[in-house]
């Protein structure tokens, strides 16, 4: 049925549930199952005008939070690993939205995974991830009631 599912995280609880739904359907159809988790860089740039840019110096270095993300998608990894589900990550530097779908396409997924948090009221009409990703989607979306 499925032989390439990806599923997108923050590392937030709601998005553990997409994550266990995605890892449980990829166990029972034999498919490998790609995490994905987006970040971004704030600049100096990004800061001005806010009242984060009177911190002197870089808040965040781009390699703190690249390693961040990556350690979280590897303990994630690590347990779908386990539970006997072929699981490869991807840590991406920019949108979540962006993130997944260009995985899907690169993977040439079957299926995207995504939680409902952010599909009701004024942030749906605004462009949440799982409106974005349902809108964009080269391949079946299935939206995992998650808030």
């Amino acid at each position: 049925m499925y032989r390439s599912i990806v599923v997108g995280t923050d590392g937030s609880e709601t998005a553990g549930e997409a994550v266990r739904t995605a890892a449980e359907l990829a166990r029972l159809c034999g498919a490998e199952l790609h995490v994905v988790s987006a970040y971004r860089v704030l600049t100096d740039l990004a800061l001005a005008g806010s009242a984060a840019a009177a911190v002197p110096g870089p808040v965040w270095v781009a390699d703190e939070i690249r390693a961040q993300v990556e350690a979280m998608l590897e303990a994630l990894g690590d347990s779908i690993d386990g539970q006997g589900v072929q699981c490869r990550t991807h840590a991406r530097p920019q949108s979540a939205a962006e993130a997944i779908i260009q995985v899907a396409e690169s993977e040439h997924a079957d299926l995207i995974v995504v939680g409902s948090r952010g599909m009701k009221g004024a942030r749906r009409l605004l462009g949440s991830v799982p409106n974005a990703v349902a809108h964009h989607a080269p391949c079946d979306v299935l939206v995992v009631h998650t808030c």
